[in-house]
């Protein structure tokens, strides 16, 4: 058997074993292609500040805070989220989202919860195949493993693509869609010319996603830029099971000292301190909020009132490359464009399934046909 042969049936065995759940990845990848554009708009359009009066100031975040507390008194602070511009402010409570009016504290609302409850449900699709509770390790485990297979079929596919004869005549067979094709030749073409164009981003969306999906491939990441990987972050639970409040003081300080330091930024975010919390984190960015070239942090020392920025051209390598993998797999990294990349290409992979598993079903069925003949021509 030739070493073609063997890839193809490679080829095909990987499509067939994991096709299924690479057609609901790819599926629900074009579907959360815009999400977080999409949910902020759905979430800001129907909240519009409009200043009281000519020369109204908006109130100092931690006022805005202690008056979200008095309105939410059994809810614990999590984070905050001041926009540029006349926007809401955006307070976290656990798993709900606040959109506070800037100018008296007051909460306007929780956002478009239909839109978030869609796009989560989406989510779940695509990491965990819907499943929930503790068979999310099993489903989890399902589609990382069907993530890597379908790695292995996007580069052995550009294999099988590659024409055994370039002329013009043969390489326009499979590199552009074609009209006035039967059922067999139509899904060839397709396939073909989706994973000519579709190849090269789905390897990035694809080989990104093992970052997200193996700690062994994050490790990896770090160990070819020459460094340790980090150790695991602590539990949820553990952390916090540190402390009984917060800590709002000072984050009024910190937030203009990152104004001060980023003058064009966009969103400055912070995680609402403990109370016995030493620091407070500050989040500048200065892109969509997918972009991490364009984000930076701001930690402030409360003891001693020393401020320490790091932007992200001070990160190791290896942070700085396993930041933009992670946002390399839903094209943010890219701004719009790339999310739009990154959309057509889960769609190319959707295609890629359906018409593979077209052409292996007719392969089957052919075959199926043929050994009757083939039976009767040895006996004769």
């Amino acid at each position: 058997m030739k070493i073609r042969q063997v890839f193809f049936w490679l080829h095909l065995s990987a499509g067939a074993s994991a096709g299924i759940v690479i057609f609901i990845m790819s599926v629900t990848g074009v579907l959360l292609t815009y999400e977080r554009q999409m949910a902020e708009w759905a979430d800001l359009r129907a909240y519009r500040i409009v200043r009281p009066h000519d020369g109204a100031e908006r109130l100092a975040v931690e006022d805005v805070l202690e008056r979200v507390q008095q309105q939410e008194p059994k809810a614990q602070l999590a984070s905050v989220t001041v926009r540029a511009g006349d926007a809401p402010i955006t307070v976290a409570l656990g798993p709900r989202t606040l959109f506070v009016n800037p100018y008296d504290g007051t909460i306007m609302g929780e956002g478009a919860p239909g839109v978030r409850a869609f796009f989560r449900r989406v989510r779940d699709w695509h990491r965990w195949l819907g499943v929930n509770g503790e068979g999310r390790n099993g489903a989890r485990a399902i589609t990382g493993a069907s993530n890597l297979v379908f790695l292995f079929i996007v580069c052995s596919g550009f294999y099988l693509w590659w024409p055994r004869t370039w002329t013009w005549r043969q390489v326009r067979s499979v590199i552009w869609f074609r009209g006035n094709l039967r059922a067999r030749q139509r899904d060839f073409n397709w396939h073909n010319t989706a994973g000519f164009w579709c190849c090269v981003p789905l390897v990035i969306v694809v080989a990104s996603a093992t970052v997200i999906s193996y700690r062994w491939s994050s490790d990896l990441v770090y160990r070819v830029a020459g460094e340790e990987p980090p150790r695991a972050a602590p539990p949820a639970a553990a952390a916090g099971a540190r402390g009984g409040g917060v800590r709002t003081e000072g984050i009024d300080d910190l937030l203009q000292r990152g104004q001060r330091q980023v003058p064009d930024w966009r969103t400055l975010s912070v995680r609402i301190p403990r109370a016995d919390d030493k620091t407070a984190t500050l989040t500048i960015d200065q892109g969509s909020g997918g972009e991490p070239h364009k984000r930076s942090s701001m930690v402030l020392d409360f003891r001693s009132g020393k401020q320490e920025w790091e932007p992200f051209s001070a990160q190791s390598d290896g942070r700085r490359w396993r930041s933009l993998l992670r946002f390399a797999h839903t094209g943010e990294a890219g701004g719009l464009v790339g999310q739009t990349v990154a959309g057509i290409a889960s769609a190319g992979g959707a295609l890629l399934v359906w018409t593979g598993i077209s052409l292996a079903i007719r392969r089957f069925l052919s075959w199926r046909r043929a050994r009757p003949r083939v039976a009767d021509e040895r006996a004769a």
